[in-house]
């Protein structure tokens, strides 16, 4: 998918929200297209990739078709989209995606298999104390997770150095982006 193909899928998921057509929060991506297609470039079919709520991206990159994430989407799942079968989980939980990561990072070293864990969280996660033991348990045992933080400058509306008081965990990942949309929605009130 090419970043002009992203940036529609998202235009297209905006004029749904804006219609009313869908009856639950959004958390619609932009501004990070490039990043994320050249990540994702690595990471393979059996590779697993976890994301927290702003996951449309993530989803049509590792290959779920537009149609099933758009679906999911209108049925109020977009802040909490899992393909399975195409070994994409989320969570709308500040920091949900780490432990779960964690444990199936555990699971592919325990069986030998050639996967790997892809989690991709917020700055505002990267502060937390669950992702932090997260980061240091994976380490501490060598498993199989390659952790993202996707920093957009803020913790829900705030600065993220504002609320936080410091800068990104040294030892991951990490993009620096603009956001091209609000952090929910589409900065238009809609009625549900």
């Amino acid at each position: 998918m090419t970043p002009d193909g992203l940036i529609a899928f998202e235009k297209d998921i905006a004029a749904e929200f804006e219609a009313g057509n869908i009856r639950a929060p959004v958390h619609l991506a932009g501004g990070n297209e490039k990043e994320l297609i050249a990540i994702f470039e690595g990471i393979r079919p059996q590779d697993w990739v976890l994301c927290q709520w702003r996951s449309h991206y993530h989803c049509l990159l590792k290959g779920v078709p537009p149609a099933e994430v758009k679906a999911a989407i209108l049925s109020g799942r977009s802040i909490a989209l899992c393909f399975p079968k195409y070994r994409i989980l989320c969570s709308a939980i500040v920091g949900g995606v780490a432990p779960i990561s964690t444990g199936l990072a555990w699971s592919i070293k325990k069986k030998g298999l050639d996967e790997r864990v892809f989690c991709f969280v917020g700055d505002m996660t990267a502060g937390s104390g669950i992702y932090y033991e997260a980061v240091n348990y994976v380490a501490g045992h060598d498993l199989p997770v390659v952790w993202y933080i996707e920093d957009n400058g803020k913790s829900v509306c705030t600065d993220t150095l504002e609320a936080w008081g410091t800068g990104l965990l040294k030892r991951q990942l990490a993009y620096s982006y603009k956001l091209t949309w609000p952090h929910v929605g589409t900065g238009r009130w809609v009625r549900f």
